[in-house]
């Protein structure tokens, strides 16, 4: 935070988020590669700072690198085929001990509490066990993946009781079978199915990687599975961790789960960044949309007087009381984002003419910018056209050359309908705007 408005502001816009988390269960995904770093310190109070505001929690640890470094030091051999481990004897109890070790390591470090450090006061507990039953994954075209397994059953049952109890659940990759074998599993497979089991509110997955990147480089901030799935059809974009991932998002929300979140592991509080602010800091998928324009219902009036009234008072827009927006409604549409109403718009018809007036567009400030006035604009025209209208016009004092540069041309006040051109306010001086809707 630069000054402490900049803190006070922030911290007041989290409480919805506070709030809302509250009583929530979070699965989190974190590879082995976290522990060797020396930001873990970090990641370990994030944690801490999630169990304190009522998050129930329930982390899944990777252990591949303390692996690698096993079987190095036993002079063993890694082999993989189609991004699994084959896990052979000498592997297994790699697996074993690496999983041991790494699990006893997050324990300790949740249970650090020393005066005047972020853990100071925090008494967490943290529960583990066999909760994970497996079976061996097999022979597949040809290989045998020996004691590689997939997870046949997550006991969602024990795993409640435990977070009931306010401890934190810690599962390893690893399951157990019910003749007593032990198996090595991905990480990733753990946390997607713990978190359809217990039907999560939502599934973080941090990646060593960086996240999810378009061709441009450019951070993917929103997808639905369907466009994830997308995504997959051209793996060789991706690096193994994304593909990973992306997988396990699609998998959890095609099972259940609200949101899953793909996140820069090495990015500092990037947990904190995504749960408790609007826009976030990673890439999130849904099988709805996060962000969607739809028509406003009465429910949004109070959201769109919020979003209205600045540009009211400094008279980009002609007020309009709340009796008139109740019995307008059915004009309206809104942008919806996680909630919140960042941009509305109007369409009033007008049988003379055959006409229409697009009417108090606005965008929330923070969201302006971008394609979304143009998107707006494009649904409101969509609508017109569904009207069978000939032509829509707007009246702007402030937005003249936005709209000219959408295809609208200048017309005169009496180029309006009668009707609206009686409640032409000459005072005010606004310019009009016009457009043909091509049928």
């Amino acid at each position: 935070m630069n000054n402490e408005k900049d803190f006070l502001g922030w911290f007041r816009d989290s409480s919805p988020y506070i709030h809302s988390h509250r009583g929530c269960t979070f699965v989190i995904a974190f590879g082995g590669e976290a522990l060797l770093s020396d930001s873990f310190s970090g990641l370990i109070n994030d944690f801490a700072l999630l169990n304190s505001l009522g998050i129930r929690l329930v982390l899944v640890h990777g252990i591949r690198p303390q692996i690698e470094e096993r079987l190095t030091n036993c002079n063993g051999s890694s082999q993989y085929k189609d991004g699994l481990r084959i896990t052979d004897n000498k592997a297994l109890q790699c697996v074993k001990e690496a999983a041991g070790i790494v699990r006893v390591e997050i324990e300790a470090r949740l249970s650090m509490g020393l005066p005047n450090s972020p853990m100071a006061g925090a008494k967490i507990s943290v529960a583990s066990g066999n909760m994970v039953t497996a079976k061996p994954l097999g022979v597949k075209r040809g290989t045998d993946f020996c004691h590689t397994g997939i997870v046949r059953r997550i006991d969602s049952e024990a795993i409640r009781q435990k977070l009931d109890q306010n401890n934190i659940v810690l599962l390893s990759p690893i399951g157990y079978s019910l003749t007593g074998e032990v198996f090595n599993l991905s990480a990733e497979a753990v946390a997607t199915e713990a978190s359809i089991a217990l039907n999560a509110d939502k599934l973080l997955l941090l990646d060593e990687d960086g996240g999810i990147f378009d061709e441009e480089n450019q951070l993917y901030r929103q997808l639905t599975t369907t466009e994830a799935d997308c995504l997959l059809d051209n793996p060789s974009k991706l690096s193994v961790s994304s593909t990973d991932h992306l997988q396990a998002a699609i998998k959890s929300c095609n099972g259940g789960v609200a949101r899953c979140h793909i996140l820069d592991r090495k990015t500092d509080g990037a947990i904190l960044h995504e749960l408790f602010t609007r826009d976030g800091i990673g890439t999130l998928i849904s099988a709805e949309p996060f962000e969607e324009i739809r028509p406003a219902t009465l429910d949004d009036i109070a959201g769109i007087i919020d979003l209205i009234r600045p540009l009211e008072t400094e008279g980009v827009l002609v007020a309009r009381p709340y009796e008139r927006l109740e019995a307008e409604i059915s004009d309206y549409t809104v942008i919806i984002r996680d909630g919140l109403i960042i941009g509305c718009s109007a369409l009033h018809l007008f049988k003379e003419g055959k006409s229409g007036e697009i009417a108090c567009v606005a965008l929330h400030h923070q969201y302006q910018g971008g394609s979304r006035g143009d998107k707006l604009l494009g649904y409101m025209e969509k609508l017109a056209q569904a009207e069978k209208l000939e032509s829509v016009f707007v009246l702007t004092t402030q937005s003249e050359h936005w709209f000219i540069e959408r295809g609208f041309k200048h017309a005169t006040p009496n180029d309006l309908p009668p009707s609206r051109r009686n409640d032409y306010d000459a005072q005010r001086k606004s310019k009009v705007l016009a457009k043909k809707i091509s049928p």
